[in-house]
């Protein structure tokens, strides 16, 4: 019975630390990555160019930086999703966008291009865990949003009643 109580209270601790299982990236990892895309564009070819771009493109999805997330989120919408050339790179290009998004915190655009991800390779556990991640993290803000307004709704009634109370 304890350890119920314990994975309860561990379950909504993660609840609200907002705590999910996508790796982080660090800033050593870009640069290096940043120096592939430069050597390969120096006479690599386009494979191995967008090879690296992709390498890149994953690094800055997955980094602490939020101006990184943001270069990342641009590169992979700069290139276009229907010049891929195999369903499993238009899945890879779909589900590091996701990732972009969850990580700026536009989680219905994540869930969308996840959803679309799916379509491709639906047992594809990656996305589907980003995807109850995303629902997760949907679900949270919406608790806390009702919570915030029903606070807000308590506290101007009660500022209210205390008003009709002075009067009398």
């Amino acid at each position: 019975m304890e350890e119920k109580i314990g994975q309860f209270f561990d379950s909504i601790g993660g609840f609200f630390k907002g705590e999910d299982q996508i790796p982080w990236c660090n800033r050593d990892i870009v640069i290096g990555c940043e120096r592939e895309v430069a050597n390969a564009a120096n006479g690599g070819s386009d494979e191995l160019k967008s090879e690296t771009i992709m390498r890149l493109s994953w690094a800055l999805v997955h980094s602490r930086q939020r101006e990184d997330v943001q270069r990342g989120i641009a590169m992979l919408e700069g290139t276009s999703l229907t010049n891929t050339n195999t369903p499993l790179q238009q899945r890879e290009k779909l589900y590091l966008l996701a990732v972009g998004y969850y990580r700026s915190g536009e989680f219905s655009k994540s869930l969308q291009l996840l959803q679309q991800c799916l379509e491709i390779a639906p047992d594809w556990r990656q996305a589907l865990t980003l995807k109850k991640n995303v629902e997760s993290r949907i679900t949270k803000d919406g608790v806390i949003g009702i919570g915030i307004t029903a606070t807000a709704v308590g506290l101007v009634a009660g500022g209210i009643a205390a008003a009709f109370a002075r009067k009398k």
